[in-house]
């Protein structure tokens, strides 16, 4: 069982009869009360992230979430397929789980399928990922400044907004977080 003081950032929890994840936790003592914890968590099963404030006598059970490093393969309308690295065994991601990740993996792409209790809950892409521009509008000359942004599509279909001076057939890294670029690829 796992107390409020073993909720830190990164922390895997049941609440609710569901897995959570702490993203954020910020303990206070309050004078002649008990201790509290301010967090933000976020349901893996639904992805909803909220703000919880918990007191110090609760206490929760640790979620037994696995990450099983795994490459992808393919999508098709029944979800993502990823191969086990250690097993060779196929699995199929619903697409509800892989949702808005879609757009950013790419055919070999090793990354980490979070399950509990043997469902998928979702996926750790590398935080860097290089890709090539498939299209964009041809920039001119001078535009050197990377102030200016304009859109560009890349090889796996997503829309991302680049650099004036970045062309067609470019290789760039993007941040698969937050979708922005970061720079152009060597």
């Amino acid at each position: 069982m796992l107390g409020i003081t073993d909720l830190k950032p990164g922390t895997f929890f049941v609440y609710e009869n569901q897995p959570h994840l702490v993203v954020s936790a910020e303990h206070s003592k309050l004078g002649r009360g008990g201790s509290i914890l301010r967090s933000r968590i976020r349901n893996l099963k639904t992805g909803a992230i909220f703000d919880r404030t918990l007191k110090g006598n609760e206490s929760f059970e640790e979620a037994d979430v696995t990450r099983t490093p795994m490459q992808f393969l393919y999508t098709d309308d029944s979800g993502a397929t990823f191969m086990n690295m250690s097993s060779y065994e196929q699995v199929t991601v619903p697409t509800t789980v892989v949702a808005d990740q879609k757009s950013w993996l790419k055919e070999g792409m090793d990354v980490q399928v979070m399950e509990w209790n043997g469902e998928a809950l979702g996926l750790d892409l590398p935080i860097k990922v290089e890709y090539e521009i498939t299209y964009t509008e041809p920039g001119f000359k001078g535009n050197t400044q990377s102030s200016v942004l304009k859109p560009a599509t890349i090889e796996t279909g997503a829309n991302v907004m680049v650099p004036l001076f970045i062309g067609q057939g470019d290789k760039i890294i993007i941040d698969t977080r937050s979708g922005n670029y970061l720079e152009r690829a060597k």
